[in-house]
């Protein structure tokens, strides 16, 4: 497997990205794109769905002002996937929007689809200072959390304080956090974990437990945690 977050882009940031405390204020461009497609589509990793998105990623990671761009297929629902990528800035993307790979991607992804991808826009909140590079057989999360306007600030606040917490946690390899630009009360974490046992220890430990009580008055809708792994 290939590793789905790396350090070269946080080197990127701004010194206030080095602490939990402050908000990401650089120019870089996040979105995580959730894309569905029927199961016979993806029967294989190496046919269909997973391949294409394969090889958009390989292309995409070439491409000027790419920071990070990782294809990821749900664990138990194989037809599921997600792509998570950063962009040096809103040039770069709109450049990589253009681009050839792309719009061949675009054609190819339409024709597999269940319904058109679902691609989501964020700004960075919380990103991991300490975060090491993945490893083999290394689980990943990514979680959409919708709260009411009213609680935002609130959710921001329990979601600083998850950070904190999780990122001491043995086993774990990344904990960012993002808020989504269109909604500001919608947030994506994106999480890595060196393996099922570091996974079903965090969601044991006392501080997610606490952290899961006090959000669920806040939210707008169904918590949506999704766990996967990376393409090869």
């Amino acid at each position: 497997m290939r590793c789905v977050f790396r350090l070269p882009f946080c080197l990127a940031f701004f010194a206030a990205l080095l602490t939990l405390s402050a908000h990401a204020e650089d120019d870089a461009v996040y979105s995580a794109t959730y894309i569905e497609v029927p199961p016979s589509e993806a029967q294989s990793a190496k046919s269909g769905a997973a391949l294409e998105l394969e090889r958009y990623r390989d292309v995409s990671r070439r491409e000027a002002g790419n920071l990070r761009f990782d294809a990821l297929i749900e664990l138990g629902r194989s037809n599921r996937f997600v792509i998570l990528q950063v962009w040096r800035n809103a040039a770069a993307l709109d450049a990589h929007d253009k681009a050839d790979g792309t719009i061949k991607h675009r054609q190819a992804i339409a024709t597999m689809q269940s319904a058109p991808p679902d691609s989501r826009a964020t700004a960075a909140l919380f990103l991991d200072p300490n975060s090491h590079e993945n490893q083999p057989g290394a689980i990943y999360v990514v979680t959409h959390i919708d709260v009411t306007g009213d609680h935002k600030d609130d959710c921001v606040a329990l979601l600083r304080s998850m950070s904190q917490d999780t990122i001491k946690e043995p086993g774990n390899l990344r904990y960012d956090v993002f808020a989504q630009k269109n909604r500001p009360n919608h947030f994506t974490v994106a999480e890595a974990w060196t393996d099922r046992k570091a996974l079903a220890d965090h969601a044991a430990a006392a501080h997610t437990r606490t952290f899961r009580q006090q959000l669920l008055p806040m939210q707008g809708a169904l918590y949506d945690e999704r766990i996967y792994a990376a393409l090869p």
